[in-house]
């Protein structure tokens, strides 16, 4: 898999997880949690060496605030709409820095 694959399957998962928490997060709790999980082992496995700064730095800051944010989603977020829009804004960045990428 490609980083621009795996940075979208990243995206696509931050988008999913804050729609889920938006829409009902306490019936979804526990897919939000194994999409958290997977998303987590997707920013571990993603190589950050040759990707172009426009995409790197929006990552590399996702990669740093991510634990607090999975923390806090399988927490139970104090404010699930609005955890839920800091993932979905998450997504978007990512979906756009993505096509920066040349395959």
């Amino acid at each position: 898999m490609s980083e621009k694959e795996k940075i979208l399957d990243i995206a696509m998962n931050l988008n999913r997880v804050g729609n889920w928490a938006a829409d009902d997060y306490s019936a979804k709790r526990k897919r939000i949690s194994t999409f958290l999980d997977q998303t987590s082992d997707y920013l571990d496995s993603v190589d950050l060496t040759y990707l172009p700064p426009k995409v790197k730095k929006p990552l590399q800051s996702l990669i740093v605030k991510f634990s607090s944010l999975k923390e806090e989603g399988e927490n139970g977020p104090k404010d699930r709409l609005d955890w839920a829009e800091k993932m979905m804004t998450w997504g978007n960045i990512l979906t756009h820095r993505a096509n920066l990428i040349s395959q």
